[in-house]
């Protein structure tokens, strides 16, 4: 007879941090640190070659990612998210890149970099430094703003719609 083996939690498990925790989680962290934020739906390589690249800009990063409410509310289908906070939460935690992952639900991040203080503030190259919402407050304290162009164009949106057409083709 065999025994149900109850495992330990991963490790990685111990980057993620609710919101209301995250700045004093951030005091523990290296600096300079980086933030970021995004849904992170279905994690694809452009994904995580800007996640990579963005963390190299310094010895910490933030990853910060919309709530349900928060990706619901951006548009992107009726559908979405995809996969839910807690899925999404726990693969980019999974990833060495993250050292902190923590969620926003308002519908941009500004409290929380506000809370948090990075010193390098991180988008996509879809984004201009001064369209990235906190580029005002990390530039008037010292910090600096980032753009990263798009190593590799991929995009969740054009992922669901590939697949979508694959379902919409009748059998043969």
């Amino acid at each position: 007879m065999s025994a149900i083996s109850t495992q330990p939690a991963p490790a990685f498990e111990e980057h993620i941090c609710d919101p209301l925790a995250a700045h004093e989680r951030v005091q523990q962290l290296p600096r300079p640190l980086v933030f970021t934020n995004g849904v992170f739906d279905i994690l694809h390589r452009g994904h995580v070659t800007y996640l990579a690249q963005a963390r190299a800009l310094g010895a910490s990063m933030v990853v910060a990612l919309n709530s349900d409410a928060s990706t619901r509310r951006l548009g992107k289908g009726a559908d979405r998210p995809i996969n839910p906070l807690a899925d999404r939460t726990a693969v980019i935690a999974a990833l060495r890149c993250a050292d902190l992952v923590t969620w926003f639900e308002a519908d941009t991040p500004l409290e929380l970099i506000l809370s948090l203080r990075p010193d390098i503030l991180v988008k996509g190259g879809d984004w201009s430094p001064t369209a990235i919402v906190g580029a005002d407050a990390v530039t008037a304290w010292g910090g600096r703003v980032e753009s990263i162009a798009f190593a590799h164009q991929r995009s969740t949106t054009s992922l669901l719609e590939r697949v979508r057409a694959q379902d919409a083709k009748p059998e043969k």
